[in-house]
């Protein structure tokens, strides 16, 4: 519910008291799906980070905020330096704006993943933060209060379907009623529940719950409450930042459960198919026996011969045998006894490579037993690390990784595998401060350095990295190889693009001589 109407109600009403008055003195983005507004009054500051994306859109609230040195940019430029006169909220809408000296209003629209903070001048659209929603260009500011007749005798018009007088209760108060046996009520007492649901909205009570392993903030006592707090700034902080660890927390986690599921299942088709190819040998005639009834009949096999049919003295059969026509009798009978011994060989090494998938079989359940039953990122990332949870070799634990995984001078560097790899790599575990690096024009590994917060990358630690990014490129064999530096957030993936290929929108290039890493093994990229 951290954008419901009635969670907004509560949040507008105590930013216009912590804003009201202040200057807006900076608005900028480092980040396509992300807005920080800075305020300053009363000696003290106060900023508002609108995170925006598609899939999660949540404020939160600071008075401390490390602008980036760099790849930041101004927005709204016009409304800077205006104070804070009000603060609005829309009347049963997901909407309020900050009111600015000379007509300007910062529009919050908190419509999920069509959400949008929009610059007016009075009623009149001057800027979108989210330029690709271009509807937003038509809305008036001034016509977005919706009235709506919430009265009981608008209920029992509507056949006490509460949703046409409650647009804007949302998923989770439809829950919490459905809990309460709502539809098995009396129309009377539908509505008195209702006007219940109502009261517990206009409480100063906030709680972070957990409900079907997902973390929402809610105005009601549901779930399993994981907080319970009186400040709708301080609910939504705290909302914003457990929502974060425990997405996080899930990724890795199904991560790691999806990698060894996928173990485990290619090792059960090994063992299927290793056990019918033992089977198809212990069935098949014994090179031994074979040899052994050649030696017997000797003087019975005539030279130059491609087959010879001859009885089997171990259950007195008679048994057909393919000879080499080229060989004596007796070289033949040589080579069966080599076949065989090749055969015993190869049954050994087929019922040890079964004996040790089942063993693999049995880790890999016991380690996803383990990693199910884990319930926080802390435990996650430390039984992960533990030696319980490497395969047999350190080559198979390094193979869980999609990258190699290199150090220099106290700075990570990860390496993609290829390209499926680099896409992982890329998109999903480098953070957007990270330094990516890929050798130009020509296909190779992506290559990540690690940001450390309060500290720049040092100028030999990214020509080490770039060296390691020629190497694993195909201009390996070059003597010098233009490299791609560029933080990760200029690196995109536009829908459509094959593995591995990204869009790099601003970038610069360094020459270095290609490096081979000192701890891989060179991989196709």
């Amino acid at each position: 519910m951290h954008n419901n109407y009635y969670f907004l109600k509560h949040l507008s009403k105590e930013l216009e008291e912590n804003l009201l008055g202040y200057e807006l003195i900076e608005i900028f983005s480092q980040n396509k799906d992300e807005l920080i507004l800075g305020f300053v009054g009363n000696n003290t500051s106060f900023y508002i980070k609108a995170h925006l994306q598609s899939d999660f859109c949540c404020l939160y609230f600071t008075e401390e905020f490390q602008r980036s040195r760099k790849n930041s940019v101004n927005l709204f430029k016009v409304a800077i330096h205006k104070k804070v006169i009000a603060i609005r909220q829309f009347k049963n809408e997901r909407c309020f704006s900050v009111e600015l000296e000379e007509n300007f209003r910062l529009l919050f629209k908190m419509h999920g993943n069509r959400s949008n903070i929009i610059l007016f001048n009075k009623n009149t659209v001057i800027s979108l933060f989210k330029n690709s929603l271009k509807q937003d260009l038509s809305i008036n500011i001034d016509e977005l209060d919706r009235e709506i007749d919430q009265s009981f005798k608008a209920f029992i018009q509507h056949d006490s379907n509460y949703i046409k007088l409650f647009p804007t209760f949302g998923k989770l108060p439809a829950q919490y009623l459905k809990t309460n046996n709502y539809l098995s009520l009396e129309q009377d007492k539908q509505w008195e529940c209702i006007q219940n649901l109502l009261s517990e909205f206009n409480k100063s009570n906030y709680y972070i719950i957990e409900s079907n392993g997902i973390i929402t903030l809610s105005l009601m006592k549901m779930g399993e409450i994981k907080e319970e707090v009186q400040s709708p700034i301080e609910a939504i902080n705290s909302f914003y930042l457990k929502y974060i660890r425990t997405n996080h927390f899930n990724k890795e986690k199904k991560q790691a459960i999806g990698y060894l599921e996928k173990k485990k299942k290619q090792t059960e088709n090994y063992i299927i198919k290793t056990s019918k190819k033992l089977e198809e040998i212990l069935k098949s005639t014994n090179h031994e026996i074979l040899a052994n009834i050649i030696m017997a009949n000797l003087h019975q096999i005539p030279l130059h011969v491609n087959k010879v049919s001859l009885t089997n003295f171990y259950d007195n059969s008679e048994i057909i045998i393919k000879l080499n026509a080229k060989l004596s009798p007796q070289k033949n009978a040589e080579n069966y006894y080599r076949k065989s011994k090749n055969q015993k060989i190869e049954i050994q090494n087929l019922k040890e490579a079964i004996s040790k998938k089942n063993k693999n079989i049995s880790l890999y359940t016991e380690r996803l037993n383990t990693i199910s039953s884990c319930d926080n990122i802390s435990d996650l990332r430390k039984l992960l690390k533990e030696k319980s949870f490497q395969s047999s070799s350190s080559k198979n634990h390094k193979e869980m990784l999609p990258y190699h995984n290199l150090s220099f001078d106290g700075f990570s560097i990860w390496i993609g595998k290829n390209a499926k790899n680099n896409d992982v790599l890329t998109q999903k575990l480098a953070w957007k401060e990270d330094l990516w690096l890929h050798a130009k024009d020509v296909s190779g590994s992506h290559v990540i350095i690690k940001h450390q917060s309060g500290k720049n990358v040092p100028k030999h630690v990214i020509e080490k990295a770039a060296k390691w990014a020629a190497f694993y490129s195909k201009r390996k064999t070059e003597s010098l190889c233009p490299v791609i530096v560029t933080p990760k957030k200029f690196v995109r993936k536009p829908k459509g693009l094959p593995s591995g290929a990204v869009v790099v929108d601003k970038e610069e290039v360094i020459l270095v001589t290609p490096e081979k890493p000192p701890t891989t093994q060179q991989h196709s990229s």
